[in-house]
């Protein structure tokens, strides 16, 4: 997924869908043929067959990449996209608001490096508790759907200013509690980007508060927390950190 604006180099308000895939080219008309039927407006696309096609992401502007295949989320992760191994399985049930694409994000080792989460691995909750509460002050360095989400926050305020029908509604959907709420708070504050909904569940299984929102698309880099999305919501696991070393 690419926000440029292909005519001048700039950020647009529009997203545009980009298939990346091994399958040969030939193949390939099938695949626009396919997205033409159901109504998806896909232009661009690059087959590679069976060659790693996430290579192309740089010259596309790429945002965001998706894919099944777990070895090219990590390679598109580690050459700095934010990347997620979507769920086949997850479930599609938002369709209360046409009108909004909504994006829900894991904290820790999604928008924010896994900073604390080696602190929790290491030393349990009472130590990642102090630790954060200690550096409440400190942002948090960038995790790998940084990008992606301001992105999406530049999104937002171009829709403000042009009156554009589609709105773009973000969430925050984190494991923390008070008082370690505190420094993913003012993470974000100092990134000068904002969320529109922030939970902060203490462990809380959040699939029920996934299905109240109704996220378009849900990235986790826990496989626990992204199997009970995927009974609600589209679900990325984002295979980076210390959990998915």
């Amino acid at each position: 997924i690419s926000t440029r604006d292909w005519s001048s180099d700039v950020c647009s308000s529009d997203l545009e869908v980009v298939i990346l895939s091994r399958n040969d080219p030939v193949s390939g008309l099938r695949v626009f043929n396919s997205a033409r039927r159901s109504g998806h407006a896909i232009e661009r696309g690059v087959f590679t067959r069976g060659r790693e096609p996430w290579r192309y992401l740089e010259p596309l502007a790429a945002n965001l990449f998706l894919s099944a295949n777990e070895a090219d989320v990590r390679a598109a992760l580690a050459a700095g996209f934010p990347a997620a191994r979507v769920y086949p399985q997850s479930k599609k049930l938002a369709e209360s608001h046409p009108g909004e694409v909504r994006i829900a994000f894991d904290g820790d080792a999604v928008l924010f490096s896994d900073e604390a989460e080696a602190v929790f691995q290491a030393q349990g909750l009472d130590g990642f508790v102090a630790h954060e509460t200690r550096h409440a002050g400190r942002p948090l360095p960038p995790g790998p759907f940084a990008p992606l989400l301001k992105a999406l926050h530049a999104l937002q305020q171009a829709a403000l200013e042009s009156e554009a029908p589609m709105r773009v509604r973000t969430a925050l959907v984190t494991a923390r509690s008070a008082p370690a709420h505190e420094r993913a708070v003012r993470t974000l504050m100092d990134w000068n980007v904002q969320v529109d909904e922030a939970f902060f569940l203490g462990g809380l299984d959040k699939g029920p508060f996934l299905r109240e929102f109704e996220p378009d698309f849900f990235f986790d880099d826990q496989t626990r927390h992204c199997d009970s999305a995927a009974q609600v919501a589209p679900t990325g696991h984002v295979v980076s950190g210390v959990k998915n070393a």
